[in-house]
């Protein structure tokens, strides 16, 4: 998607080897115009598969989720990273682990809405070692639910998490694949 890699080239950020930081349009200050072409082409790529829910992770998933979900016409469920009270007590739980946070969460969602019926579509920020995803795919297996595919904003193929999601024939897209991060530069696959 041309217009989110010249985003990503006149803001994003590169710290260290491993690290893009997009938050002045992407995961802290969100550009809604962008992120409702970035839900039309999530639509164009699965168009073809029934999609009943969008399943996320909190918090960076959720803007992604809602304005793609406008674009299916369906609501967005977002797995919750922490236990809270008006969180129902029959739940969904798998163990994430956080790239950026550099721990495990336990993440949860009410079994009330994924159920064997949903056709799910799981969509988030980053892919870098596919925890966040496989994990999110979890409680839509626990749910007896269907994957409809994973669509992730920008893949760093340099790490692993694409390459595991393909190996196991996850109907993966991928909007922005950054190749390494060299001196400070992006480099995008091909």
């Amino acid at each position: 998607m041309e217009l989110l890699k010249e985003k990503i080239l006149k803001e994003g950020r590169v710290s260290g080897e491993e690290i893009l930081k997009v938050d002045s349009f992407l995961n802290h200050q969100l550009d809604a115009n962008l992120l409702y072409e970035i839900g039309a082409e999530f639509k164009r790529l699965f168009k073809e598969k029934k999609v009943t829910k969008i399943l996320t992770i909190e918090a960076s998933g959720i803007g992604i989720a809602a304005v793609a979900a406008l674009h299916f016409n369906v609501p967005v469920v977002f797995a919750k990273k922490v236990a809270s009270k008006n969180l129902d007590n029959e739940t969904y739980k798998t163990e994430v682990y956080s790239f950026t946070k550099q721990k495990n969460y336990d993440v949860r969602v009410s079994k009330r809405y994924l159920n064997e019926q949903d056709h799910i579509l799981i969509l988030d920020d980053f892919l870098a070692n596919g925890r966040a995803a496989l994990g999110l795919m979890d409680l839509v297996e626990q749910a007896g639910a269907e994957l409809a595919g994973v669509g992730i904003v920008i893949e760093k193929s340099f790490q692993e998490g694409g390459q595991v999601l393909r190996d196991k024939g996850v109907h993966l897209e991928s909007l922005a694949k950054v190749n390494r991060f060299t001196d400070g530069h992006i480099t995008f696959q091909a």
